[in-house]
């Protein structure tokens, strides 16, 4: 085999890996729409926190918020006290906060 065999062969294997790691890349968009709905909105938000794998977040009015559609979202638990939300996230914990940041500010 040439030595440009190769390098296409190298040049299909870098495609295929840059595909598959676009396909299993989060779309924080379009999850950061919906958990501000499933928050209540955005001025149902009164502040967000994040401590490692867990997203808390301060409600306003708490029967505005859907936990299940939450859970559903990819949250691996969800605690409330009072007017708070804790959200394990696992890693996206910190990248969702930043995202609400920016929106409820």
């Amino acid at each position: 085999m040439e030595w440009y065999h190769y390098l296409i062969i190298l040049a299909v294997l870098v495609l295929i890996s840059l595909i598959v790691i676009k396909i299993n890349r989060k779309d924080f968009s379009s999850d950061i729409n919906k958990l501000l709905k499933y928050l209540g909105g955005k001025e149902n938000i009164i502040n967000a926190e994040c401590n490692m794998s867990r997203f808390k977040v301060i409600i306003k009015d708490m029967t505005k918020v859907d936990k299940d559609s939450i859970q559903k979202l990819g949250a691996k638990g969800i605690v409330e006290i009072d007017n708070q939300l804790k959200i394990i996230f696992d890693k996206d914990a910190k990248q969702l906060k930043e995202c609400i940041k920016g929106i409820i500010k």
